[in-house]
């Protein structure tokens, strides 16, 4: 064995020793040999701690990608599929270790770029393939059905029918709860007729804002291809009946049984042919000449 060798605190000090090896070395000798092995131990640890490993692939199975193995994964795949709908093997992947998928895709006329998945496997020190579980997956392109959507977002507007009940929203933002009994026999009266008293939820600003732009922008707003021929605006027609509260200002309920739009809520610039202070326009009176009388025609009265 080599003898120890005499090593200064401030040699240790200067390549990062521990601080157990610099307080040795402050005392007496210090072994440089297990010096120096403690602190290339200390300066790799850091560096083995920040090293992330990848996971390595697993091995090719010969077992389990062979011939045999893919005629029996072929077997399998026709056990569940109907006759004729198995085509050509596409691939084969290593899941993991002693396990293998096989691939064959599928000639079903629904199913274009759907793979039929067989899964085969071994046990240790085992020569033949036994067969896991098989499936039939989606490959690249393959067609989908439409993602799900519940049926509250699924329904449009018109698609309710006789019988049909459209499904609870209980934080509709299109509504607001509605206002409560105050015991003031005037003010609970005013507020039944004009806030809704006793309904749940009424309107909030969001929904009066919504229903607003809808109606605007519709068949009965100053859009529509009626609008833009009528003769004269809503707002002046006699059969016009405004709305309660602040869509008023904008909106009101068609009241003529000769209107396309009787019974709807229109615009105060929409309009249409039926308007009560217009006329149809009076053709000109034709002009007839007066009458012409034969003095000298002679009629025969037999």
């Amino acid at each position: 064995m080599a003898p120890a060798t005499r090593v200064r605190p401030e040699d240790l000090v200067s390549v990062g020793a521990p601080a157990e090896a610099v307080e040795a070395a402050a005392q007496g000798s210090v072994d440089t040999e297990a010096t120096a092995e403690a602190t290339s131990t200390e300066a790799a640890a850091p560096a083995r701690a920040g090293r992330t490993r990848t996971p390595r692939a697993p091995k090719t199975d010969k077992v389990l990608v062979d011939d045999a193995a893919q005629e029996l994964a072929l077997e399998a795949a026709r056990g569940i599929a109907q006759p004729g709908m198995v085509g050509d093997h596409v691939r084969v992947e290593m899941t993991a270790e002693r396990l293998a998928t096989h691939y064959f895709a599928c000639l079903a006329p629904g199913y274009p770029g759907w793979l039929w998945s067989v899964s085969v496997a071994r046990a240790p020190r085992q020569k033949f393939a036994t067969v896991c579980e098989t499936n039939l997956l989606p490959g690249e392109g393959a067609l989908l059905s439409p993602e799900w959507v519940p049926y509250a977002e699924r329904l449009a507007p018109g698609d309710i029918g006789p019988g049909d009940v459209t499904p609870f929203v209980a934080d509709d933002p299109l509504l607001e709860a509605g206002f409560e009994a105050t015991g003031d026999e005037d003010v609970d009266q005013v507020a039944v007729f004009e806030l809704g008293l006793g309904r749940p939820r009424v309107l909030s600003g969001e929904g009066r804002e919504v229903a607003a732009t809808r109606w605007y922008d519709g068949e009965n707003g100053p859009g529509s291809e009626t609008a833009k021929q009528a003769p004269a605006p809503c707002a002046t027609c006699g059969f016009f009946v405004p709305m309660s509260g602040v869509l008023r200002q904008v909106f009101g309920v068609c009241a003529n049984e000769w209107s396309p739009s009787d019974g709807t809520v229109v615009s105060l610039d929409h309009g249409c042919g039926a308007h009560s202070e217009v006329d149809a326009p009076q053709p000109e009176p034709e002009k007839v000449d007066p009458p012409v009388v034969d003095d000298l025609a002679v009629v025969s009265l037999d």
